[in-house]
């Protein structure tokens, strides 16, 4: 997290801005040197901010938080450089979440597996007002998952593919080493 920095300087210091008659009174002078030591961080930051939430040069304290931001979950015991990639991957997650490619392309961005999803849906058109529906009437999705990593549990490939997956969907998970 953020927080004081030993020895930083800020840029514009509260002490020089007061009127003249506080310029040699010890007790306004010192409160505002004290007030500096605690905005000369946030002004910092705030000078900073692109490079804060560039992925490139973000504090790795503060990338979860970005992932957060953006509607991402990412592991903590994920090294701070896979959760760059995966953030870095979101903008292509977001626009497919829902479909048959956004839980392929979750499963391998967050497992590296490979995943085949089979949906119960189907579209078609019909110049006849009393033809038959495509699909099934129940909505559901079969996830067949291949190629997780050793120490992956099902748990946390079926919590990704519910995450993924809307709501009403009747969801079906193998998971295969």
């Amino acid at each position: 997290m953020r927080g004081t920095v030993t020895g930083l300087v800020s840029p514009h210091p509260l002490g020089e801005t007061l009127p003249g008659l506080y310029a040699e009174d010890a007790f306004a002078q010192g409160l505002c040197a004290g007030l500096d030591e605690v905005l000369a961080p946030v002004i910092g930051t705030l000078d900073n901010l692109p490079a804060y939430l560039d992925l490139a040069t973000a504090p790795d304290d503060l990338v979860p938080w970005l992932a957060h931001w953006v509607g991402m979950s990412v592991q903590a015991s994920m090294p701070v450089e896979r959760q760059r990639e995966l953030l870095q991957s979101a903008v292509d997650l977001q626009g497919w979440l829902g479909t048959p490619r956004g839980v392929q392309l979750s499963l391998e961005a967050l497992f590296g597996a490979t995943a085949v999803v089979e949906e119960s849906g189907g579209s078609a058109w019909s110049t006849d007002p009393h033809a038959a529906l495509p699909g099934e009437p129940v909505p559901s999705v079969t996830v067949r998952v291949s190629g997780v990593g050793p120490g992956v549990e099902s748990d946390r490939v079926e919590a990704v593919v519910a995450a993924v997956t809307p709501a009403h969907v009747l969801r079906h998970v193998e998971v295969s080493p």
